[in-house]
């Protein structure tokens, strides 16, 4: 095994039903993990030996359903493909950091796929992938021309999203003009937003 392996979770939105953590824990101890589980009224904790670390996932309950709560850093490949696997059953979020010979590749996963992967290398960082808008160029010229509020709300929260990353990227670049640009225009888009909502 690769000794530099290393993984982060981090902001996990991931929403699941009991049975999908029995699953985990299943598919833990056929992998032959040694672990222990504990549960109180409001918590599911489950503790698993990973040589000579011991991570513990934390489960929140939610009414009948759980969420799991907390970053973690994984350095057992085998734990971190269960981990993987989980938010894809459960078409969870989160950033998911891997760090291997001095590169940390960053994904973006929305609803358990993969929106936009950055490779990082010193200073250095491209974007690998970026999810292309399921919404045309054709649909959004006629959303603009629309006078219905919810087909322009679609389009408005796209272009939040899209402006969010351009701030984003602003932010790391350090120019403070682009940065004083994209928060004018997102406080433009929420103004328009709150209308809308009205």
């Amino acid at each position: 095994m690769n000794k530099s392996y290393e993984v982060e979770y981090c902001n996990l939105e991931l929403r699941f039903e009991r049975r999908q953590i029995q699953n985990l824990i299943r598919d833990l101890i056929q992998e032959g993990y040694s672990l222990y589980w504990s549960e109180t009224e409001g918590q599911f904790l489950v503790s698993i030996r990973t040589g000579r670390k011991l991570v513990k996932l934390h489960f929140q309950r939610m009414n009948n359903r759980y969420k799991i709560v907390g970053d973690y850093v994984i350095k057992d490949e085998k734990l971190s493909e269960l981990l993987e696997k989980l938010i894809n059953d459960t078409r969870g979020h989160a950033v998911v950091k891997r760090i291997k010979d001095r590169q940390i590749v960053i994904e973006n996963i929305m609803f358990g796929e993969i929106i936009r992967l950055v490779e990082v290398s010193g200073m250095e960082h491209r974007i690998i992938y970026q999810k292309k808008p399921f919404v045309t160029i054709e649909e959004m010229i006629k959303a603009f021309q629309s006078k219905r509020a919810e087909e322009r709300a679609a389009v408005l929260r796209y272009e939040l999203d899209y402006e969010l990353s351009v701030l984003h990227e602003a932010l790391e670049a350090n120019d403070g003009e682009a940065v004083a640009l994209s928060k004018e225009r997102l406080t433009a888009l929420r103004s328009e937003m709150l209308q809308l909502e009205l």
